[in-house]
């Protein structure tokens, strides 16, 4: 028996325009779906399947990562916004990924499938 398998190839999928600063597009290449997020003017693009349990992960809330401010003492001074760091969260059970990394913060072993994108000419490209 001979199984054929498909050469990774880039796929344009958007314009540039189409996924601003902090922002997500959500897009169908045959039979997989990725989320294309941007942040620092940098691409990332993830499979829409979330590592916990299956759920559509990319197609959650983006919010940023929420930490804990400790005075000098270690003591807390209640919760604040990280900017630096932006989640998107699974909607199905609220399991939270690194856009950045893709990688759940807390359980590093836990992370979207990733690949590779580009963009160049004004049009946005993901290899599959």
């Amino acid at each position: 028996m001979t199984t054929t398998t498909d050469s990774p190839r880039a796929v344009d999928v958007a314009g540039s325009d189409e996924i601003p600063e902090r922002g997500r597009l959500v897009v169908e290449i045959g039979n997989t779906t990725l989320g294309i997020f941007r942040f620092r003017g940098e691409l990332r693009a993830y499979e829409n399947v979330c590592a916990h349990q299956g759920g559509p992960a990319c197609q959650g809330r983006i919010v940023q990562r929420v930490r804990e401010k400790l005075d000098a003492s270690r003591r807390s001074q209640g919760l604040v916004f990280d900017e630096d760091s932006m989640h998107v969260v699974c909607p199905w059970h609220g399991f939270e990924y690194e856009v950045a990394t893709g990688r759940h913060p807390g359980r590093p072993d836990y992370a979207l499938r990733s690949f590779p994108v580009e963009e160049s000419g004004g049009r946005i490209r993901v290899t599959v």
